[in-house]
């Protein structure tokens, strides 16, 4: 089980890092699956799912992973009250962590996902943080690979 985020990637060293750990299923696990400026623009849904095809590599959307609004929000107000932006963010309020288990972890369909990534041999969970600490992609890969019994490794710029 890997992870990767987008922030701290250029386009080139982002698809070759998926090459590089023999990436077979990407599962994006954003809300919005866009991002804003011409640097992350290669993680543009569109452009990511074409680039991705291209290399042979499967794209899953899994919204139901990512976090709702008013978690979201918690983590919001912790980053504003410490003047963090996103992009530098190097871990996750014990506030967000509890809502997102609560609210996405403990009532997500585990087995149907197991079901669907058991043809794969290395799926890869996305988001946009850099630092998996600071995602909740950090949260579901680790029930993930638990459930599955294997470990989790963090794709890094």
């Amino acid at each position: 089980m890997l992870t990767i985020g987008a922030y701290g990637f250029g386009s080139e060293e982002f698809f070759d890092a998926l090459d590089r750990a023999g990436v077979d299923v990407f599962v994006d696990v954003r809300q919005r699956r866009g991002m804003r400026g011409a640097k992350y623009a290669f993680a543009n849904s569109s452009r990511l799912q074409e680039e991705l095809a291209k290399r042979g590599i499967a794209y899953r959307h899994v919204k139901q992973l990512a976090p709702d609004s008013e978690t979201r929000e918690l983590q919001r107000a912790a980053d504003r009250a410490g003047g963090v932006a996103k992009s530098a963010r190097n871990e996750l309020t014990p506030a967000f962590t509890e809502a997102y288990r609560e609210r996405h972890v403990e009532t997500f369909d585990w087995p149907l996902l197991l079901e669907e990534l058991q043809d794969f041999r290395s799926p890869v969970l996305f988001c946009v943080e850099r630092d998996p600490a600071a995602c909740h992609r950090s949260l579901a890969a680790d029930r993930l690979a638990d459930l599955a019994g294997v470990a989790v490794n963090h794709l890094l710029p």
